[in-house]
């Protein structure tokens, strides 16, 4: 959850569009982990998952969205509102279980969703901050890129027989598949843009933040009851303001950190 967090200052510093990033970043974890899997003896096999294939495919293409819409969020506002505005994330799958698994919201649940959304208006509030409409519209991106999350995290409810590893592999196939026609019919690869600098971020980001970390993260899960792994992955977004403020040295008002707290406060109690 750490280095989650410290994904900003990396793709920041990436001179390439957010979809090339995304890309890059699928295709380096993807052939990473193949490449663990394979000296392990454990490669995925396809016709072992069934119908389940094509909901690791979707759920991977919604990752690869996901990035990119992430990595737009950053360059238009502060990485403290972008991480804030993509924390929403809980909340919406909160709103779509009762429609999509038919589970009744309870009282608590309905607190959560209103404080959070409470939190959520404090840090929309960007008319404190320089550059009002590209702050809103980094907004946008961070809650676009929260939906997009959310669908994965949906998607993988409907997903039983695969472990970890292996869905974790197929949905970055999944995301380079969808994320390559994506980028070469929308401007192409600009790889001329790159220096020693954006290469080392890249390579970080693909190796790092991407492989390394999802393979710690699914580790972790087969040890953490689900509440103490919800309650660690706050670490991101608390790591992502924290670096925004002293790092980037970014601006930020009192009550955008009053509203972030409260996005994250609730929605922590509602996993608890």
């Amino acid at each position: 959850m750490f280095i989650y967090g410290t994904l900003s200052v990396f793709v920041r510093n990436i001179p390439l569009t957010s979809a090339e990033v995304a890309l890059f970043r699928a295709g380096i974890a993807l052939v990473t982990l193949l490449g663990l899997q394979a000296a392990r003896g454990r490669l995925p096999r396809l016709k072992d998952m069934g119908r389940e294939l094509p909901l690791l495919f979707l759920s991977g293409a919604a990752m690869g969205f996901n990035w990119i819409f992430l990595f737009e969020a950053y360059k238009y506002t502060t990485v403290s509102v972008a991480t804030l505005s993509y924390y929403f994330a809980p909340v919406i799958v909160m709103l779509a279980c009762p429609v999509l698994f038919r589970e009744r919201m309870t009282l608590k649940q309905v607190i959560c969703f209103v404080g959070s959304t409470a939190g959520l208006v404090l840090v929309i509030n960007v008319g404190s901050l320089p550059g009002g409409g590209d702050h809103a519209r980094g907004v946008a991106f961070g809650l676009a890129a929260a939906a997009l999350y959310a669908t994965v995290v949906l998607t993988n409810k409907f997903i039983k027989r695969v472990s970890g590893i292996d869905r974790t592999v197929l949905q970055f196939a999944g995301a380079a598949l969808v994320l390559l026609p994506y980028v070469l019919l929308t401007g192409g690869l600009h790889l001329e843009r790159m220096t020693a600098v954006g290469w080392a971020c890249l390579m970080c980001v693909g190796l790092v933040h991407t492989a390394a970390a999802y393979v710690l993260y699914f580790s972790a899960l087969k040890d953490l009851p689900g509440q103490e792994a919800a309650i660690l992955s706050y670490i991101d977004p608390l790591v992502a303001v924290a670096i925004s403020l002293t790092v980037l040295g970014e601006p930020v008002t009192a009550s955008q950190l009053v509203g972030g707290a409260m996005i994250l406060a609730f929605t922590l109690a509602n996993e608890v």
